[in-house]
């Protein structure tokens, strides 16, 4: 049906940068919002960043200034650039797809978050 599928991670030092996508595949008509969660080991999964069909964003205070969310709706795909990174940005980072309408099976169908398998972000002091 739909999937998402994250590249993009990997290990940086300190003050570098990396640029995540996620691409949504499917028979996708539309995508509300789409965002990035993290979570660090021992912590529970926060929002990122987030963005909708219009362009709105939404970002996390520790990370505002320094990463940037965007999104293609041509290509359902949400990305997000990470500049002046810090070790406390190590965490593993999940795509997310909201109210996501899909074609299957002969009709429309409106599912609510779909979740990515995570990319690892880790940042060396």
């Amino acid at each position: 049906q739909v999937q998402l599928v994250e590249s993009g991670g990997g290990l940086v030092q300190a003050g570098g940068s990396l640029k995540l996508s996620c691409a949504a595949s499917g028979k996708i008509f539309s995508i509300n919002a789409m965002g990035w969660y993290r979570q660090a080991p021992g912590k529970q999964r926060e929002l990122v960043a987030t963005i909708t069909s219009g362009g709105s964003t939404n970002y996390l205070d520790s990370v505002k200034g320094r990463f940037t969310i965007s999104r293609d709706n041509a290509k359902n795909t949400v990305y997000l650039q990470m500049n002046s990174l810090k070790p406390e940005d190590t965490a593993v980072y999940y795509c997310n797809a909201d109210s996501v309408l899909y074609y299957s099976g002969g009709t429309y169908n409106r599912e609510y978050d779909y979740w990515g398998q995570g990319t690892q972000v880790t940042v060396s002091s």
